[in-house]
C-alpha cells in the first residue's frame, strides 16, 4: 500500500478531534442539533487551518446514519466520506474548475436528489478563482438551491470574492491554530507513530507552521524521513537551513556591542550551513520585538520567542532607542529583499549597518527637550533647578532596564549569607544628606578577576536583586539635583546585575561609567549612594558590557561542564580587594 502523508492519515474524523476553531465547531454543532441548516457557507481564512476538513466533518453530519449531528465513522456514509468515495458529496477545486462552463454543469447536476445520503454537499475550494461570469453563474443558483443542497465554498482569500456571493452564504472565519493546540496534535500523531521526541523540535516545528495545522504535519513528515523515528531539533534546523535561536542571539550581542569581525563570522557560519537569509531576518526581528516588548512592559507572559532570562540580558545590552533603530534597518531590509537579486549582499550589508550604530552619537536623532517652566515645590522638598540646555552627554544611552539573570540559578541564598529585604522608601531629603558626592576621574582601579566574577554570580541572590533594580529608576529623579546630580546620573546609567550580601555588581553600557566607578577613590562616595535603597553598605563594582557578555560566557560554558563552584563551598574575601 502507498504511503500516506501524516496530515492525511491523521486528519481528523469527528469535530472534537479538530485543533482549535472551536467557535466554529460549537456553532456549527449547535445548528446541527437545532436543524438550523444555511443553504451555502463561506469558510475562509490561512492556508492548512482546517477549512476543507471541517468541510467534510459537515458533510459527515449531515449525512450520518445513525441521525443529523452524528460522525459515527462506521455506517456507509461516514466511510464513504471519509475516503473521498461518497456520490453525494463533491470537491470541486475551482483552481482548475473556474470557468462558466463548469459551473453551468455544476448547476444542471444540482436539480438531481442524492443518490445515497439525504443532503448533497458541494465543497468548492479555492472559490476566490472563479472568474467573474463563473461567480454571475452561480448565483441563482446558490440563493435558492434544493431544499438537499449544500455549498460550502473555501477561501483563503474572501476579499477575491464578490460581495454579492458573500451575502448569500453564512460566513466562518477561521483563526491560525494557537500553538497548544498545534502541540497537542503533533505530541498525540508521534506517541501515535512511536516516534522519540525532543520539546525544542517540536516548538521549532510550531514557529515555522505559522498557525498552520497541515504546514506542522507536512513539515513532521519531511524531518521523519530525514530522521527516522526520532524528532531532534538539530535535525530540522539542518533539513530547513535554519539557526538555533543561541546563535541568533549571539548575532544579536555582537552587534550590540559593535563587534563587526564576529558579526561578519556567524553571518559567513550561517551561509556555510545554507541559512534562509529572508527567515534569518525574520527571526532577528521576532527577537528584537520581544527585547522591545520587555524594555516596555517587564512581563514574561508576553514573550513570544524569547524566555525571560534571555530578554533580562538583552535588554541590559540594548538600550531601547538602539533597539528601534535596529528595528527599523531589519524592516528595510526585509522590504527591500524583493528589489535585489543579491540578498546576501544586501543582508551582509545590513548587518554592517546594525553594527555602525554604536559610532553614532545616541542622541543624534532625538529631539532636545523642550523647555520646561519652574515646578511647584512643596514646603520641604529638594527644589531641582530648570534645565534649557541640551541633554549632557552623560545621558546618553540611558539604561534603566533590567539585566540578564540566567548566570543566577540559586533558589535560595547561601546559607550563611542572609537575605536583607530592600524596601522601596520614597526620596526624602535627608535620605542621601550624609553622602559626599565627590568624584575623581583617574585613579588607581578595582579590577575583579572572572574566577571571583563567577563565583559571586554564582551567590547572586535573584528576588533581592529584582526588588533593588524596581527602586534603581530613583536616581532619575535626582539628576537634576544640584549637590548629587552626577553622581545619580553616573548610577542612573547603570542596572543592577548581581547582588549578594556584600557585593552589589553593576552592568553599565558606557565603559568610562564602569571606569569611573570602579575608582578606588569614588567608592565610598557611590556605595553611601546606593545604602539608602538597599538597606546596607556593599562594595559596588561594575562590568561594562563587553566584559559583562566576556563572563556570562565563560559561566555558561562552565555551567555545560557542570564544573561551576559549589554554592555551599564559596567563601568571597573581599580584604584582597577593598582597601
Amino acid at each position: 500500500m502507498a504511503y500516506k502523508a501524516l496530515y492525511r492519515t491523521y486528519r481528523p474524523l469527528t469535530f472534537s478531534e479538530v485543533a482549535g476553531q472551536r467557535h466554529i465547531v460549537k456553532t456549527l454543532d449547535n445548528a446541527l442539533k437545532t436543524n438550523k441548516i444555511a443553504h451555502a457557507y463561506l469558510f475562509c481564512g490561512p492556508r492548512g487551518t482546517g477549512k476543507t476538513t471541517m468541510a467534510k466533518l459537515f458533510a459527515k453530519a449531515l449525512n450520518c446514519e445513525e441521525g443529523l449531528g452524528h460522525q459515527c465513522n462506521q455506517c456507509s456514509n461516514c466511510l464513504g466520506i471519509n475516503d473521498g468515495s461518497h456520490p453525494d458529496v463533491i470537491e470541486i477545486d475551482a483552481a482548475s474548475n473556474n470557468g462558466v462552463e463548469d459551473v453551468r454543469d455544476l448547476i444542471e447536476k444540482v436539480k438531481y436528489s442524492p443518490i445515497k445520503g439525504k443532503y448533497k454537499v458541494y465543497i468548492i475550494d479555492e472559490v476566490h478563482m472563479m472568474s467573474a461570469s463563473a461567480f454571475n453563474a452561480l448565483l441563482k443558483t446558490l440563493e435558492e438551491p434544493p431544499t438537499n443542497v449544500i455549498f460550502i465554498l473555501a477561501t483563503t482569500e474572501p476579499h477575491k470574492v464578490l460581495p454579492t456571493i458573500i451575502s448569500r452564504c453564512q460566513r466562518y472565519d477561521f483563526s491560525k491554530v494557537e500553538d497548544k493546540d498545534i502541540r497537542a496534535r503533533i505530541q498525540d500523531i508521534l506517541v501515535s507513530e512511536k516516534v522519540d521526541y525532543d520539546d525544542k523540535a517540536i516548538d521549532l516545528i510550531i514557529s515555522l507552521a505559522d498557525g498552520g495545522v497541515r504546514d506542522a504535519l507536512s513539515m513532521l513528515d519531511q524531518v521523519l524521513a530525514y530522521s527516522g523515528n526520532i524528532l531532534k531539533e538539530t535535525d530540522i534546523l539542518d533539513l530547513f537551513g535554519l539557526a538555533g535561536s543561541f546563535e541568533k542571539r549571539q548575532l544579536i550581542e555582537a552587534i550590540a556591542i559593535g563587534d563587526t569581525a564576529k558579526v561578519i563570522e556567524k553571518f559567513l557560519a550561517f551561509v556555510e550551513n545554507g541559512i534562509d537569509i529572508r527567515r534569518l531576518n525574520s527571526d532577528l526581528l521576532d527577537i528584537l520585538k520581544d527585547v522591545l516588548i520587555y524594555h516596555r512592559t517587564k512581563q514574561a507572559s508576553l514573550l513570544m520567542v524569547l524566555k525571560e532570562e534571555e530578554a533580562l540580558a538583552l535588554t541590559s545590552l540594548i538600550p531601547l532607542p538602539f533597539c528601534l533603530s535596529m528595528i527599523d534597518i531589519l524592516v528595510k531590509a526585509q522590504s527591500d529583499f524583493r528589489l535585489v537579486a543579491n540578498i546576501r549582499s544586501l543582508f551582509e550589508i545590513t548587518l554592517l549597518k546594525l553594527t555602525s550604530l554604536n559610532d553614532l552619537e545616541p542622541m543624534d536623532n532625538l529631539p532636545l527637550p523642550a523647555k520646561k517652566e519652574a515646578p511647584v515645590v512643596a514646603k520641604g522638598e529638594r527644589k531641582a533647578p530648570v534645565v534649557e540646555q541640551p541633554v549632557p552627554m552623560s545621558e546618553k544611552k540611558v539604561i534603566t532596564d533590567d539585566v540578564k539573570v540566567e548566570p543566577i540559578k540559586v533558589e535560595a541564598p547561601v546559607e550563611n549569607t542572609p537575605v536583607t529585604k530592600v524596601e522601596i522608601v520614597p526620596i526624602k531629603d535627608d535620605m542621601f544628606d550624609a553622602v559626599d558626592p565627590t568624584l575623581v576621574n583617574v585613579g588607581d582601579m578595582y579590577q575583579l578577576e572572572d574566577e571571583l566574577m563567577i563565583q559571586i554570580m554564582v551567590s547572586g541572590n535573584r528576588n533581592e536583586k529584582l526588588k533593588l533594580v524596581d527602586a534603581w529608576p530613583r536616581y532619575k529623579d535626582l539628576k537634576l539635583d544640584e549637590k548629587l546630580g552626577l553622581l545619580a546620573a553616573l548610577l542612573s546609567d547603570a542596572t543592577p546585575y548581581v547582588l549578594t550580601k556584600d557585593i552589589l555588581v553593576l552592568s553599565i553600557y558606557h565603559e568610562n561609567g564602569a571606569k569611573k566607578i570602579n575608582i578606588k577613590a569614588n567608592q565610598h562616595a557611590v556605595a553611601q549612594m546606593i545604602k539608602p535603597l538597599l538597606g546596607r553598605e556593599v562594595f559596588v563594582y561594575a562590568l561594562h558590557n563587553k566584559d559583562r557578555v566576556r563572563i556570562e560566557r565563560s559561566f555558561r560554558e562552565l555551567q555545560q561542564l557542570k564544573r561551576l563552584p559549589d554554592i555551599k563551598t564559596i567563601q568571597i574575601d573581599l580584604k584582597g580587594v577593598r582597601k
